[in-house]
């Protein structure tokens, strides 16, 4: 009998941990876990109406996006090598010094929701350097391999669609 007892119930033991609902080490990430933490622009290409594509923010795009484990984010992105200010104070810039902070960057925060199903990031935008999209929700697909997270933007702030390319910061 007690021989019974100590083989049966190791092997009892071991059967209903290998049902249990936890899950196995190694086992893959959801796309939200592997989307949290901070990214780096690669690039950000328009693709106008007629198929033409056009960086957004130059051939060097400088910026990040930041995701976190409670469906926080923070994007912001910027041309690279934008001229300075000639007055060195930024509310005594030209029409023209303006324009090319305008045309050269965004920035926007808020929450983010993942759909598994659809592959998707929901932006519900709080606050938008481009003021028509404070307070919208935008659905954009996307694809993650290994560092690199793709996706896209079907309306573009500045007309047509985007495509985006990061990596991962370590």
């Amino acid at each position: 009998m007690t021989l019974r007892i100590t083989v049966i119930a190791p092997l009892a033991f071991i059967l209903v941990a290998g049902l249990s609902p936890v899950p196995a080490a190694g086992q893959q990430k959801s796309l939200k876990e592997q989307l949290v933490g901070t990214w780096q622009y690669v690039s950000a290409v328009n693709i106008k109406p007629d198929g033409s594509r056009v960086p957004l923010f130059g051939p060097s795009p400088e910026g990040r996006i930041s995701f976190d484990g409670k469906g926080n984010y923070v994007l912001m992105v910027a041309r690279s090598g934008q001229p300075k200010f000639a007055a060195n104070d930024r509310n005594q810039g030209t029409s023209d010094e303006y324009k090319a902070v305008v045309q050269g960057s965004i920035a926007h925060f808020g929450k983010y929701t993942v759909n598994e199903a659809e592959k998707t990031i929901t932006f519900n935008i709080e606050t938008c350097t481009f003021p028509n999209w404070n307070g919208v929700s935008q659905k954009r697909p996307f694809s993650m391999s290994g560092n690199e997270l793709r996706w896209k933007t079907p309306a573009a702030s500045s007309g047509g669609s985007a495509e985006l390319v990061l990596k991962r910061l370590e």
